[in-house]
């Protein structure tokens, strides 16, 4: 078991933060999860960074899926599963042409994007209708969501442009998404390993953070009855902005 890059202080602290933030976005604050990766990417690979959280979002997974088993829609699954397998099959095909600073440049422009999109919709003051199940956006933000989910478990903001207005039950949005992603997770697996990316030390380190897991989920489930919802909100967003910029602005100092 490879443990050296436990012995990294700053890498210890922001992989426990990292895991802890998605196992409270699995526990009720779907989108947050988006910082794991891009805060990782601050001490380490980004590619690695993904490697490592994999394993660790699958029993994550497994455990939102089981709390939300009797809530999901059919229809977007079936449009949207297909489609992210095909963003897949591209982010594999594709990772040999992405090193390390363009991987860091499009994991920032994510999350910076995906921010500025969550406050777009906050400010708006237009109550947006239903909109239908259009399947060719259906199609292509599912491939897009999969293709971020592949590059950096970054899958959410694609998949909340098509999937939000459609206006779902709370409950019945939740269990989807966690459905979707789960399914998504699992399929990553096949490519991850065979790319390397599932390698003894990178598994290793996952195994020790794993304990991490249910705590993170607790506490989402804690947070989300406990506390002031919103504050927390802003202060992640916040959170993931920072981390976005400074990946941006890394990719450009190192150019």
């Amino acid at each position: 078991m490879d443990l050296s890059l436990l012995q990294d202080p700053s890498f210890v602290i922001v992989a426990c933060i990292a895991v802890l933030i998605t196992g409270i976005a699995k526990g009720g604050f779907g989108g947050m999860a988006l910082l794991a990766v891009p805060l990782m990417s601050l001490v380490i690979s980004p590619v690695q960074a993904a490697g490592i959280m994999l394993p660790i979002m699958i029993p994550m997974d497994i455990m939102s899926i089981w709390i939300y088993r009797k809530h999901w829609d059919i229809n977007i699954l079936k449009l949207m599963l297909p489609a992210a397998c095909i963003g897949i099959t591209i982010g594999w095909l594709s990772a040999g042409f992405f090193n390390d600073d363009i991987i860091r440049l499009c994991v920032g422009t994510i999350a910076v994007v995906f921010i500025l999109h969550r406050w777009r919709s906050i400010l708006s003051t237009t109550t947006k209708e239903h909109k239908a199940i259009n399947k060719p956006l259906g199609i292509f933000w599912g491939s897009c969501s999969g293709f971020t989910s592949f590059l950096a478990h970054a899958g959410a903001p694609p998949y909340q442009v098509y999937v939000v207005p459609q206006k779902l039950d709370k409950q019945i949005y939740a269990g989807t998404s966690v459905i979707f992603f789960g399914i998504v997770n699992v399929i990553k697996l096949l490519p991850y390993g065979m790319l390397g990316q599932l390698s003894v030390p990178n598994l290793s380190v996952s195994l020790v953070l794993l304990p991490l897991v249910p705590v993170g989920v607790l506490l989402g489930s804690y947070i989300n009855k406990g506390l002031n919802e919103q504050l927390f909100y802003k202060i992640l967003m916040t959170a993931i902005l920072i981390v976005g910029i400074k990946l941006i602005f890394d990719f450009i100092i190192n150019q």
